[in-house]
């Protein structure tokens, strides 16, 4: 059975109603990312950044998985499918993909805000929509905070994600405009002989290894031209 990677990024989800920083010009509902998505914003005001993540945890968890998470799961009846995502959602394991890298973290986990936060293994599940400053502390007794990789942070799934590409047949990225490093980089680590495939409603305005073949659509579209174009 072949090895399928998936990489998917803020594109996956949209169609599922979540919106990100990139399509809003680095506003995220209004919100600056230095405001929101750094060890420095926690740091100044960490209920400011907790009512922000609970917000996108309530949509997250209102949110459905779309076409797209859908036809990637079903991949799994005819290849080994890895999933490695930069999305902190869970819609990859709710459409049913059984073997999925966060590289970003998981917004349904929480975990220590104390000193070794960013390679700390222990996760607390987040039980309803909100973690609360007053209520929810780690074994070490520090306030729990998302299990999100913020910028300025390590990504310590990076490793994996770049050992699980390097043997894939196929490689397809979906619905992430490359530009967050080191993340954007797997492309890059890919087999010369993979089959590699990226889908983006502006595929062609990126520059991309010769390998890959573009698909300027939706995630939705695209993966259903993905699949045919896999079929031949």
């Amino acid at each position: 059975m072949k090895k399928l990677v998936v990489f998917s990024g803020a594109g996956m989800s949209a169609e599922s109603g979540i919106n990100t920083f990139r399509d809003s010009d680095g506003l995220w509902e209004q919100y600056r990312i230095e405001d929101v998505a750094t060890p420095q914003a926690w740091a100044r005001d960490p209920q400011l950044v907790q009512r922000f993540y609970n917000a996108r945890r309530k949509n997250i968890l209102e949110a459905e998985p779309n076409t797209a998470h859908l036809q990637i799961a079903q991949l799994q009846q005819d290849y080994d499918v890895h999933v490695i995502t930069q999305n902190i959602d869970d819609l990859h394991e709710r459409a049913g993909s059984s073997k999925v890298i966060h590289l970003h973290g998981n917004i349904r986990l929480a975990k220590t805000s104390g000193p070794d936060a960013q390679s700390t293994t222990e996760f607390y599940p987040v039980e309803e929509t909100e973690l609360d400053l007053n209520k929810h502390f780690c074994t070490a007794g520090y306030p729990l905070r998302p299990h999100v990789v913020w910028f300025g942070e390590a990504v310590p799934a990076y490793a994996e994600a770049q050992s699980c590409v390097q043997d894939a047949d196929i490689f397809v990225v979906i619905g992430t405009s490359l530009q967050v490093y080191p993340v954007a980089g797997l492309i890059h680590d890919i087999p010369v002989s993979c089959q590699a495939y990226y889908i983006d409603p502006r595929a062609d305005q990126q520059q991309l290894p010769v390998q890959f073949h573009k698909i300027t659509q939706t995630a939705t579209d695209g993966v259903q031209q993905l699949i045919q174009l896999l079929e031949k």
